[in-house]
């Protein structure tokens, strides 16, 4: 069975301080991330403990080798050790693929007997599919998602923050606004959809986008039942 190669950081911290999160992990080797806005909702005593009130917010997603994980989450504790009490929160997700365009085909071929063998020792029913491409284009991405058997998705708006010399790694020509797509699938569902996805046009260029999914867990429909 392959072992993971990627981690996701996911850092939740005050609103226009999301490039201290990736600058510090640039710094530990990363390859920049993408940031977006959201508002935090929770109540005053999950406040206390994890600083996450009703403000705006910056998300930080950095996708590192399992290598540098504990090298990239130390920069990021140095880098906000002189920020409030309360900062912000941090924590890591397994990626179970990571794709970069250019050569995603490639790429998919290269590791599919390895995740073959990973999805059978898998428990999850349900994959969560993340796709970071230029602005404008995640409409497309969706629609081949719905061709290939995916009913839905969630379109983000983001900015990215790699830097120039960071194209060895993501090998993303980075612009400003970036558009993330996360759409939830059936596990058995997961590769038609990133192949139909990573076939797009606007994703045959390298630089021009990354996929990466994350398992689901307890997937559950919410809402009054039939």
């Amino acid at each position: 069975m392959k072992t993971l190669s990627h981690k996701l950081i996911i850092s939740i911290v005050p609103h226009n301080c999301g490039e201290v999160i990736t600058t510090a992990a640039n710094q530990a080797g990363a390859a920049g991330g993408s940031i977006i806005m959201g508002k935090g909702t929770a109540e005053n005593s999950i406040l206390q403990l994890l600083g996450i009130g009703d403000s705006s917010k910056d998300i930080a997603y950095v996708v590192i080798p399992k290598e540098i994980k504990e090298k990239t989450i130390a920069s990021i504790v140095e880098a906000t050790s002189n920020k409030k009490e309360h900062f912000g929160i941090l924590f890591a997700l397994d990626v179970c693929d990571f794709y970069k365009s250019g050569n995603i085909s490639q790429t998919m071929n290269n590791q599919k007997g390895n995740l073959e063998g990973e999805n059978k020792m898998s428990n999850s029913t349900h994959q969560m599919i993340n796709v970071i491409v230029n602005k404008g284009y995640a409409e497309d991405a969706m629609a081949a998602a719905r061709k290939a058997g995916a009913s839905g998705g969630t379109i983000i708006g983001a900015r990215g923050t790699a830097k120039e010399g960071d194209a060895q790694f993501f090998g993303m020509n980075i612009v400003p606004e970036k558009d993330m797509l996360m759409i939830l699938v059936p596990t058995e569902k997961k590769d038609d959809i990133i192949k139909a996805i990573s076939e797009l046009p606007c994703l045959s260029e390298a630089g021009s986008g990354i996929i990466f999914c994350n398992n689901a867990n307890d997937f559950t429909l919410l809402g009054k039942s039939k």
